[in-house]
């Protein structure tokens, strides 16, 4: 009962910490604005194509809509990596909020369909990098791993209840317009998002800027270089996208069940999406539990269970309410993946191509919902709508089971991860760093053991390395004469490094020492690089000095 209470108090302060940045607030809500448009516009645009062809020309046109996008992806996510990824954000709102004008307008006065589904396929390439740099946003926002945590659980809770508000204003909408009020109602939210970070206050981390853009190309290919080298990343994400291939089927087989097997016309198509809405709520307030969890990467696995189990079960017991139950479930395992998954990624991939490794899986979502909404179609007119529901439907859990050991192994290694930030966290001039920062100094950090009575460094020994004491003591020598003694938790080494002198003490193990290391290249541009964290060693470095500052070395 004690871990439960506990487990809910860091869930709260963590949602609370998400509550009192302005900057998080306002990220979150230009995410949610721009997923309600994305799901009213999935929804209006089904009902056209359904309109126009059936259930083939659903398909037909999904995969037409998301395949520009797909190969445009990449490409566009390597400009959040490049300038600030709010940037980014601003100019999808505005470039999709316009296209989507558009398209009800056209609608509306007859125009031709083709010229809808042509502005459709322009949205679609504009928004294709938003989740890429929303989702490299958000690190930077963050300064501790169970922030970052609560902050991809309230996200996914916003995309819930955009799963569930877009479709329902959809299906309102088509119940009392057309889908050119859906089009239109799916623009405001669109130029919604965009206004909402115009002005983001944070310390953006550093990007190449004009010196390399000659070189996207080049950076497009490190983005993949760094996901192939990862392949733990590379089976989240492979995982990842065997869940958008069963999204892709579910865009139409939702309009099937809806119209064809349950009779229950084109606004069913709405209730039916809504139904997924309805779950991924409550599975928002359960997933706000994993805050503070080691074991993401098995919540991680389930969430693909659910998404393809459901639709086994649909196949075979094809009735409304159990229906209606089962996709609520699928709405469960989605926002248990979006704060699962996503933690997990993020810190994963190194911060400098956080998103153009996001571009990448966002292409590859895009290209599987494409052949999913593709594939569906084929597998209906060969198996019927019943059997497609199964064979669809067990993709997820197979690949999900297939993956279970090494989901489990990426838990350990992010469980021993977390020990080691906790170790770097107890040092002031390190506690600022945001999230992507410290991650990255804790895979760099290494060990070392230094027996009782050896140096670890001599006074003048020129520096290279900063130091945690992980266990064991140490004496600190001035001039042959003992300054202090340092223990577990401390740290030293920062002057010569931060400097740009030799090492101004001697320090000396009293007993046996336990390290963590820090190489110069990487400690330095870590700490130079953000203000708060600048400040704070400049701060160390001046009280040391003013306890110490040794003969004959200028500092």
């Amino acid at each position: 009962m004690q871990t439960v209470r506990s487990r809910l108090l860091d869930v709260r302060d963590a949602f609370a910490s998400n509550l009192r940045s302005r900057d998080l607030r306002r990220a979150q809500l230009s995410f949610g604005a721009a997923w309600t448009s994305e799901w009213a516009l999935t929804v209006g645009l089904a009902v056209v194509a359904f309109r126009e062809g059936g259930a083939s020309a659903v398909g037909l046109v999904a995969l037409i809509r998301l395949t520009p996008g797909a190969v445009a992806g990449p490409y566009l996510a390597t400009i959040a990596d490049r300038m600030r990824r709010e940037r980014v954000i601003v100019a999808i709102g505005l470039i999709r909020g316009a296209s989507l004008g558009l398209m009800a307008i056209v609608l509306a006065s007859d125009g031709p369909t083709v010229v809808v589904y042509a502005l459709a396929v322009v949205a679609t390439i504009a928004g294709t990098p938003f989740r890429a740099a929303h989702s490299a946003l958000l690190p930077s926002l963050c300064t501790t791993p169970d922030q970052l945590t609560s902050a991809n659980a309230v996200r996914g809770m916003l995309d819930s209840l955009s799963t569930l508000i877009g479709p329902l204003i959809a299906a309102v909408l088509l119940e009392v317009g057309s889908p050119a009020t859906v089009f239109a109602a799916a623009a405001s939210a669109s130029g919604w998002s965009g206004w909402l970070v115009l002005r983001l206050d944070y310390e953006a981390p550093a990007h190449p800027g004009d010196e390399g853009k000659a070189t996207m190309l080049a950076d497009m290919r490190e983005g993949a270089r760094a996901l192939a080298a990862n392949r733990d990343l590379a089976r989240l994400i492979g995982l990842g996208v065997s869940q958008t291939f069963t999204r892709g089927c579910l865009n139409v087989l939702t309009v099937v069940v809806a119209i064809d097997l349950l009779d229950m016309g084109e606004a069913g198509v709405g209730v039916l999406s809504a139904a997924v809405g309805v779950g991924a709520i409550f599975g928002s307030v359960g997933a706000s539990l994993l805050v503070g969890s080691h074991r993401l990467g098995r919540w991680f696995g389930l969430s693909i269970v659910l998404w393809g189990l459901p639709l086994v079960l649909i196949g075979a017991f094809p009735e409304q309410a159990a229906a209606l139950g089962l996709l609520a479930v699928i709405g469960v395992g989605n926002a248990l993946l979006d704060v699962s998954g996503f933690s997990l990624m993020a810190r994963l991939a190194p911060n400098e191509v956080l998103a153009r490794v996001f571009g990448i899986f966002e292409a590859l979502i895009a290209l599987s919902i494409g052949l999913g909404s593709v594939v569906t179609p084929v597998v209906i007119d060969v198996l019927d709508a019943r059997g497609a529901l199964v064979a669809l439907g067990a993709v997820c859990p197979v690949l999900a089971l297939l993956s279970w050991r090494r989901l489990r192994g990426i838990d350990d290694s992010m469980e021993a991860r977390d020990e080691e930030l906790t170790r770097l966290r107890a040092v002031p001039m390190l506690r600022p760093l945001p999230v992507p920062v410290m991650d990255h100094l804790a895979r760099n950090l290494t060990r070392e053991e230094v027996p009782a009575g050896q140096p670890v460094f001599e006074q003048g020994d020129q520096g290279d390395r900063f130091y945690v004491i992980a266990a064991g003591e140490a004496d600190v020598f001035g001039d042959s004469r003992r300054i202090r003694t340092l223990q577990g938790g401390d740290s030293f080494g920062e002057i010569a490094l931060l400097r740009d002198v030799p090492r101004t003490a001697e320090v000396r193990a009293r007993t046996q020492l336990d390290l963590y290391t820090l190489t110069r290249d990487v400690f330095v541009p870590a700490v130079s690089g953000y203000g708060p964290a600048a400040a704070a060693g400049d701060e160390a470095v001046v009280s040391m000095l003013d306890t110490f500052r040794p003969r004959g070395i200028g500092v």
